[in-house]
């Protein structure tokens, strides 16, 4: 079965043309993870980037000290590691990443990918300005974890999972661990737990094991306004 419909949906190649899918299309393989299994590890060589068809991935970094720092959490229809096809190799991957459910890629080979961006100038300017989209995403992300507090990122974060979902009772399934969405937001593990229960005792969440109900959204939206 060709690929070419399901990579024409990938932002990557939105602008390609049948030959350059058709060269993207040879070079890609499928990569079946199970929960907890490593894809790549920090600095290992990297030739290859990746689109998520199922599952949740964790883009990690170890600190010094060991304590692990959740850099971005992968979900189905996104990519990660293409920004690394554009610099310089030698260095490797930046980040871990790891399986957190059974999880299902798409693996493209980086150098096919360069090779044909080399002879297409549409491609490279339809691909400048969806990865300068996703720069302004990520310094909003750096706001948000720099100059706010924990209860400000977290119900920030439960109100943006609910505009994504579709889910008519005002419910969020985490497709994450929460040890993993803290690390992501910046929060200690503990303070993490304390907030929701915080929040859970003011009536605006109901949470039961990865589900998470918005009980109050009007009290949730004001805690943005509360906190610094």
């Amino acid at each position: 079965m060709t690929l070419a419909p399901e990579l024409r949906r990938v932002y990557l190649f939105s602008a390609m043309n049948d030959e350059e899918i058709a060269r993207i299309e040879q070079s890609t393989r499928v990569v079946n993870l199970d929960m907890g299994e490593d894809l790549f590890h920090f600095r290992d060589p990297c030739s290859h980037f990746y689109y998520l068809r199922s599952g949740c991935m964790k883009l990690y970094r170890l600190s010094p000290e060991g304590d692990e720092k959740v850099i971005d959490i992968v979900r189905p229809g996104q990519t990660f590691a293409e920004a690394v096809t554009f610099m310089e190799r030698e260095e490797g991957y930046p980040v871990t990443a790891t399986a957190v459910q059974n999880s299902e890629l798409l693996q493209f080979d980086s150098r096919t990918f360069t090779d044909v961006l080399k002879q297409s100038s549409i491609s490279c300017f339809k691909l400048m300005a969806v990865m300068s989209q996703r720069l302004r995403s990520q310094v909003n992300e750096i706001d948000r974890l720099t100059l706010h507090s924990a209860t400000f990122r977290l119900a920030s974060y439960l109100l943006e999972e609910l505009q994504k979902s579709l889910a008519t009772d005002y419910t969020i399934q985490l497709d994450a661990p929460k040890s993993v969405l803290a690390s992501k937001l910046g929060i200690q593990p503990e303070t993490f737990s304390r907030i929701l229960n915080r929040l859970s005792g003011k009536g605006l969440i109901e949470v039961e094991g990865q589900a998470i109900r918005v009980a109050n959204l009007d009290g949730l939206k004001d805690q943005l306004l509360e906190s610094p």
